[in-house]
């Protein structure tokens, strides 16, 4: 007979510190959700951003501030039981949004792609209806992803022991539990993590070819300093994903250390680069202010 329920047992060797870290992590997430919250109002409140580049961004930062809340949503109790439909579809839904953020990567990596290397045909390339066709295109790649995923880890059996070494039901939490263990899902994973990777390393070699060929010493500075910020973005969130993925013998702690930094740092650094180091999100948001300013003032 199958398990009805798993209890998760939190981020291991932690006992007693859920408080703590439920406080910690608040704050952080607050800062997160302040930080993507401005990129957004940036981006709808300025005409001159409602460009493809700036729609991905926009999209990213709803990612940043979703995927927090997993951890938030733990600890706010020391422990959690959940259901085996409730487990299997926390899985479904984190990992489309996982797959789906990986996949706009590439497609962020593809825009400054066409801009530098094909400057002239960008406009003709980067058209409305193709971003939107890009956009559904990782929400269908994402959506796939987890359904086979998911179907894969919960079509096992589990009749053994119930209780989950983590925080929330992911893959290599809950497969060691399975009657059969397995670790094709784990290393799907990191499969489609490497080869969403590959793409973007494909995309920025091409851009630095490019840059390369900038006669300009202050045009291949600045081309240089928004690509590296870019593409620090980028393996900060697809490292802990190969990580976590590909243990030959999954470690509970490492794991969910290695997570909490891809599900807290990987939001809080995109929004710092994407913000704080865009003159143009800055100079949106300056608008803003002044404008809520001048409205309080009358």
């Amino acid at each position: 007979m199958d398990l009805e329920m798993f209890i998760l047992l939190g981020i291991p060797q932690t006992e007693g510190l859920e408080t703590v870290l439920f406080v910690i992590f608040s704050f952080i997430y607050l800062f997160i959700l302040l930080g993507n919250s401005l990129i957004l109002v940036a981006i709808i409140s300025s005409s001159t951003l409602h460009t493809p580049v700036y729609v991905f961004l926009g999209l990213l930062s709803i990612f940043g501030m979703l995927f927090p809340s997993v951890m938030l949503a733990y600890l706010s109790g020391q422990s959690q039981v959940i259901s085996f439909k409730g487990c299997a579809a926390q899985l479904f839904f984190y990992h489309i949004l996982g797959c789906t953020e990986g996949c706009l990567y590439s497609v962020m990596a593809y825009d400054p792609f066409v801009a530098i290397c094909h400057p002239l045909g960008y406009l003709l390339i980067m058209k409305p209806g193709v971003c939107l066709g890009l956009v559904v295109i990782t929400w269908l790649v994402g959506c796939l992803h987890a359904t086979i995923l998911t179907s894969f880890t919960f079509r096992l059996s589990y009749c053994g022991p119930n209780q989950v070494e983590y925080f929330f039901c992911d893959i290599p939490a809950v497969l060691p539990l399975a009657y059969t263990d397995s670790r094709v899902g784990s290393i799907n994973v990191a499969f489609l993590a490497l080869m969403l990777l590959f793409s973007v390393c494909v995309s920025y070699t091409r851009i630095g070819i490019a840059i390369l060929r900038i006669r300009s010493a202050e045009g291949r500075q600045k081309a240089f300093s928004t690509c590296s910020s870019h593409l620090t973005a980028i393996l900060c969130a697809y490292g802990p994903v190969i990580i976590i993925y590909l243990q030959p013998t999954p470690n509970p702690l490492l794991g969910a250390v290695v997570q909490i930094l891809n599900n807290v740092v990987s939001p809080m650094l995109n929004s710092l680069i994407y913000s704080l180091r865009n003159k143009e999100v800055k100079r949106s948001l300056k608008k803003v202010f002044q404008n809520v300013i001048l409205t309080v003032g009358e």
